[in-house]
């Protein structure tokens, strides 16, 4: 087995270690010191997480929405308060990273397949009743007062 650098071994061995190590070289200016190789990888995986994130968040929402409209006689305070949930976290997680607004019509079509899964899965009701596209616009998915009928 290869033997390991010194941060890679800390990386390995106590992550929030090695976060505190890189942290400590950034702020005494020891650039050259970093673990520029898996500093680049978990900046990247930062980066995918939350653009996962949002794609969870709207899977969630849309799911409700879907039930929301389509099971009327079933609503709950339970799918009110998802719904509502949902939509303060994404409203949350844009407003930390609003470079993901961009992505927001991406991750609703990402989300719509998943989210037509669970619907199905929790109602009962074919995959072939709802859209095959995702019938609510993102306009709609982040304003509070939408409440498809």
């Amino acid at each position: 087995m290869p033997m390991l650098q010194p941060h890679a071994a800390l990386y390995e061995q106590d992550f929030y270690a090695w976060i505190n190590s890189q942290i400590n070289l950034l702020r005494e200016g020891r650039v050259q010191e970093l673990d520029r190789e898996l500093l680049i990888e978990e900046l990247e995986d930062m980066g995918r997480y939350h653009r996962n994130e949002l794609v969870s968040r709207l899977i969630v929402l849309i799911a409700h929405l879907l039930k929301w409209q389509y099971q009327p006689e079933h609503r709950s305070s339970s799918w009110r308060g998802s719904i509502i949930e949902q939509r303060v976290q994404i409203e949350r997680n844009i407003g930390f990273s609003p470079s993901l607004k961009p992505f927001i019509n991406e991750a609703i079509d990402n989300a719509y397949p998943s989210a037509i899964r669970i619907a199905c899965k929790e109602t009962g009701i074919k995959k072939s009743i709802f859209p095959k596209q995702c019938p609510y616009q993102k306009q709609d998915l982040l304003n509070d007062d939408y409440w498809p009928d």
